[in-house]
């Protein structure tokens, strides 16, 4: 069983970020098929100087020929609890960098690390943590999933710690944050809910619904309050109906809201992620993983905060009740499932894993395409869109092997 403990003390080994050398050898990726904000290049060509695309061929540049491979932006998680065994809700500084080195490897540049419900002292100090990591560059910020979800719609959250959204509590996580805040996800309906939204709004950090038994109507208001995320959708809040239409068709309908999807197999038929793109489009959707301990290392026993999950043939259930207990996805599986399995365009599900999360965080300045005085981040892909290559800031995390 994989172990979830607090973090003892706030030591932390050296920053996972790479720090580009100040005679590393400038680079040019040539003859690949470049996915850029225009369209596809083939035949194309990325230039890195340092840590950042440039704009012309440096001086005394390498040449890597990607030939009959893809160069798409490194990939944006916004929804992830762990991963390589180590979880980012209740593990060490050096089981949360453990983590974030497993998704980097498997072409996630960014990442926003997310809790799970505890109580409030727990996630106080859960999120002091965190933002430490913020601060040095190894996550994006920080998602609250629960406590403020309903009871109704829990999945793997324990009921007995879950609360109304005060925004005085909502709040109080926040500051928790120092500033490193990106995302609470909430049950608007709840007593609280919508004035936590404003309050979320104005100070900048997205109110997302989730866990949620709202009605169309609820959702609506809460959109309108300043609510611009769904929250895994279809995932843990009402079904689609024709006289109840639910949260789902407020959230599809509605241009200022992305909606998250989980696209593993296990969380959502095809079908399903084929009406969200046919509704909200291509920039309205973010690929995550809602990964926990076990993406990219097994099957086994886990917890999940205060509960125990049962992973078998790479799905993570609980071992109370079977409820799904997020994934066990990493974003270039899910990149790979959605041009292969769900016949998306290239552009489309790259957009869904880059520039949109990328958007929404308030970071497409830095990341989420491949243009110059952008981050060197991206990722590489053969024909069949097996992942042979990951670069972080003008560093390789994975070298691509060719020839």
């Amino acid at each position: 069983m994989a172990n979830a403990l607090e973090a003892r003390g706030t030591a932390r080994p050296a920053t996972t970020h790479p720090q580009p050398a100040a005679d590393k050898v400038p680079l040019v990726l040539s003859g690949a098929d470049v996915v850029l904000p225009s369209g596809t290049r083939t035949g194309g060509r990325v230039l890195v100087d340092g840590a950042t695309i440039a704009a012309v061929v440096p001086e005394n540049a390498a040449v890597v020929d990607l030939s009959g491979h893809y160069v798409v932006p490194g990939f944006v998680d916004l929804h992830n609890h762990g991963g390589g065994g180590a979880s980012f809700t209740s593990g060490t500084v050096e089981e949360v960098l453990k983590g974030i080195r497993t998704h980097r490897l498997h072409g996630t540049t960014t990442l926003v690390a997310s809790t799970v419900t505890g109580d409030m002292d727990f996630l106080t100090r859960r999120a002091g943590l965190l933002s430490e990591l913020a601060e040095q560059g190894d996550i994006a910020g920080i998602h609250f999933e629960g406590p403020f979800i309903s009871p109704c719609r829990k999945g793997a959250h324990s009921e007995e710690l879950l609360r109304d959204p005060d925004p005085r509590d909502v709040r109080a996580l926040v500051d928790a944050a120092r500033g490193h805040a990106a995302m609470v996800t909430l049950a608007t309906e709840l007593p609280g809910g919508i004035d936590s939204v404003r309050m979320l709004a104005d100070r900048g950090v997205i109110a997302a619904v989730g866990h949620t038994d709202a009605s169309y109507e609820q959702t609506v208001q809460a959109i309108d309050a300043g609510a611009t995320v769904a929250t895994h959708l279809f995932n843990a809040m009402p079904p689609l109906g024709h006289r109840e239409p639910g949260p789902i068709a407020a959230l599809l309908e509605d241009e200022r809201v992305t909606v998250e999807l989980i696209n593993d197999g296990t969380h959502l038929h095809p079908a399903a992620l084929e009406l969200a793109f046919r509704h909200a489009g291509p920039d309205r959707v973010a690929f995550i993983t809602d990964a926990m301990d076990a993406a990219g290392f097994g099957d086994g026993r886990y917890m999940l905060g205060p509960l125990e999950v049962e992973v078998a043939d790479g799905v993570a259930r609980l071992v109370e009740g079977g409820s799904i207990a997020g994934s066990t996805l990493t974003l270039d599986r899910a990149f790979k499932r959605a041009v292969t399995v769900d016949r998306l365009p290239v552009q489309d599900a790259v957009a869904a894993l880059s520039a949109n999360p990328a958007k929404l965080l308030g970071r497409y300045d830095r990341i989420g395409s491949l243009e110059p005085g952008k981050d060197a981040d991206l990722v590489i892909f053969d024909a069949d869109f097996d992942l042979k290559g990951v670069m972080r800031r003008g560093e390789w995390v994975i070298e691509p092997q060719l020839g």
